[in-house]
């Protein structure tokens, strides 16, 4: 799945990183709940984060998340976002068919 954002109606979600996070992967839960999967379906991610001094926030709100589900991750910085976001997250997951 391409990158998500922590967006509610359009716009990033206020609160840093931790939020940005906790909305975006949210997003991304509805996105394969609507094709009859979920987050523990996921086998891949990575994180683009503005800033690599979040990652222990990011962290912390990705491992609510997930809980025991723990898909493979790469977290890398980049120089910017759309939308000024702080954090972006895209994902791979699996299907059975």
């Amino acid at each position: 799945m391409s990158g998500q954002l922590g967006l509610v109606d359009g716009a990033v979600v206020h609160g840093g990183v931790a939020d940005e996070v906790r909305q975006a992967l949210a997003n991304m839960a509805a996105l394969l709940a609507a094709e009859g999967a979920g987050l523990s379906s996921v086998v891949k991610t990575t994180v683009f984060l503005r800033h690599m001094s979040d990652y222990a926030a990011m962290n912390e709100a990705y491992l609510e998340a997930f809980g025991d589900h723990r898909p493979a991750r790469a977290a890398v910085a980049v120089a910017g976002l759309p939308l000024d976001a702080m954090v972006e997250i895209e994902a791979w997951a699996h299907l059975p068919s």
